[in-house]
């Protein structure tokens, strides 16, 4: 069975508006993937839904689109974020793309003391939630914020969002039972690979709206710690326990 391609676009999307694709998803749809005029399509953007479109020419100029109907509306996951010291290259891929398809609904990137990588490519990260969203049948594209300091991050923070972050210390050594009492809007805090300072755990404990959960014994690396933390935000209180 043949699948029908998917893509993020920009532009608005509307009954029989026609569309010229860039040149990267032109040569993906003509060159690639070798379709034709009257060939589906499916696009979606996070205003306007996913909708069903046709090519109607293919040409070394480009590729042109046509908006037929739409067939799902916009749908926001839970209001979940994901605060992050950045990694390094492929394992920042790595978990932007997880944290998109675990259902966050920001990426926020945040610098710490021993956070390596401090210069943050938010084309890239922008380029990898739109991969995963398209991927994963998504409608919707996570935000990526600006990086900001942890300081300033936890001085700015919303006060009626929950922020979880991962302490092998913490008081309730089952995470479940620590994140039965919180509610949505909330976000997920991982440290960097050395994890936060002496400093930036009593910055964090001194926070009435953070909650430190634990993983279990075995230490974990970033990135495994994102996913592991995500999912149990997902189970509890997201949009993993409800029927759809």
């Amino acid at each position: 069975m043949k699948t029908t391609p998917r893509l993020h676009l920009d532009a608005g999307l509307a009954a029989q508006r026609e569309i010229a694709l860039d040149r990267e998803q032109a040569h993906y749809l003509g060159g690639v993937l070798r379709l034709g005029p009257g060939d589906p399509v499916s696009v979606f953007n996070a205003r306007d839904g996913e909708w069903l479109a046709h090519l109607t020419g293919v040409t070394k100029k480009g590729v042109g689109i046509r908006c037929e109907r739409q067939v799902s509306a916009v749908t926001p996951p839970p209001d979940i974020d994901y605060c992050f010291a950045p990694l390094k290259h492929a394992r920042l891929d790595y978990v932007v793309q997880k944290a998109a398809e675990l259902g966050a609904r920001r990426l926020r990137p945040v610098i710490t003391r021993r956070t390596i990588a401090e210069r943050v490519n938010l084309d890239r990260m922008r380029a990898n939630v739109i991969e995963a969203a398209e991927q994963c049948n998504l409608v919707f594209v996570p935000d990526v914020h600006e990086p900001v300091k942890l300081p300033r991050l936890l001085c700015d923070w919303e006060t009626e969002r929950a922020l979880v972050h991962c302490d092998e210390t913490a008081a309730i050594a089952n995470p479940i039972e620590a994140l039965r009492p919180l509610r949505a809007p909330a976000a997920v805090l991982i440290g960097p690979e050395g994890g936060f300072t002496e400093e930036e755990k009593a910055l964090l404990a001194s926070a009435p709206f953070v909650t430190a959960i634990s993983l279990g014994p075995r230490i974990m690396r970033a990135d495994t710690a994102a996913v592991a933390a995500l999912t149990l935000l997902q189970a509890v209180l997201g949009d993993w326990h409800h029927k759809p």
